[in-house]
This record gives structure tokens, C-alpha cells and sequence, in this order.
């Protein structure tokens, strides 16, 4: 059996359908979205804050991003000792209400169970406790943000 030169060629990368994608998730605010089209798959995800490792920064199934996914482990802020990470998916809120001041900024001192701030999930508002005392010395996340399960909040020296 003779091989057929005349195979479909491999698709060309459609590299405005992919900044496209990646256009839509600052617009609204998602994570990840994929779009398949003739049998060609695209996936763009973000992960802001989340080690590289565990959940890569920027992947696309056509085109691989090294410059994204270089980023040193020594400014990951998931690696610190004293981060807050998410314990659920939601939006993140840093004050009680809107127009209110936020429950913490940095350079305030905290003590277990303090609040820390709210993640919306499911229509339910759930306070985010302190898990130690200490120092806020960085907040990972800006009012109104989509927050993943384990994502960097904040971090407490």
C-alpha cells in the first residue's frame, strides 16, 4: 500500500483565534477555556499565583509557551511559608461590604481567626479566617477576583 503524499496537511496555527481566547479570559475573568474547531483543539489557560508545577501558567495545545512557564520558584508565593491559600473556588472579597474598608491590609497584625477576608461560593459568603498570627506582608488577589481551590491569598509572617 503506497503512502498518499497528498495527506491533509497539519492545520496552520490560527494565532488570532488564540489571542483571542486569551483576550476573553481578561474580559471575563476565567481561568481556562478551550475551543475545538475541524478537529483542532485549542486550550488557553491562566493560573495567576498557582506553582507552575501543579498548574501550568499558560498552555495552549498548539503552541507551547516556555517564556510563560519559566517563572523561579523563589518568587512563587505559593512556596512561602506562611501563605493563605484558597479553600474553595469563588470570588474573593477583601472587605465586608462594598465601600467598606477591607478586614485587612498590608502591615496589619493578625491573630487566629481574625478575618481575612470573603469568598463568595454559591451565593454564600464565607469568611476566611486567619490560620496563624502574624504580619500581613502581601495580598495575592484584588477585591471582586475569581479565586481557584488553592490559589495564593495572601501571606502572614
Amino acid at each position: 500500500m503506497a503512502h498518499n503524499s497528498d495527506s491533509p496537511p497539519t492545520p496552520p496555527i490560527d494565532h488570532d483565534v488564540i489571542r483571542g481566547l486569551a483576550k476573553l479570559l481578561d474580559e471575563t475573568g476565567l481561568t481556562e477555556i478551550e475551543f475545538e474547531r475541524d478537529g483542532v483543539s485549542v486550550r488557553v489557560a491562566r493560573y495567576a499565583g498557582g506553582p507552575v508545577g501543579r498548574a501550568r501558567a499558560a498552555e495552549s495545545a498548539l503552541t507551547p509557551q516556555p517564556a510563560v512557564t519559566s517563572v523561579s520558584a523563589a518568587m512563587d508565593p505559593a512556596q512561602h511559608p506562611g501563605v493563605v491559600a484558597s479553600p474553595m473556588v469563588g470570588t474573593a472579597y477583601l472587605a465586608p461590604s462594598p465601600g467598606d474598608r477591607p478586614f485587612v491590609d498590608v502591615g496589619a497584625t493578625v491573630k487566629v481567626g481574625d478575618p481575612l477576608m470573603i469568598i463568595e461560593a454559591m451565593k454564600t459568603m464565607n469568611q476566611i479566617p486567619a490560620p496563624r498570627s502574624g504580619i500581613v506582608i502581601q495580598i495575592l488577589v484584588e477585591d471582586g477576583q475569581p479565586v481557584e481551590y488553592g490559589e495564593p491569598l495572601m501571606i502572614i509572617e
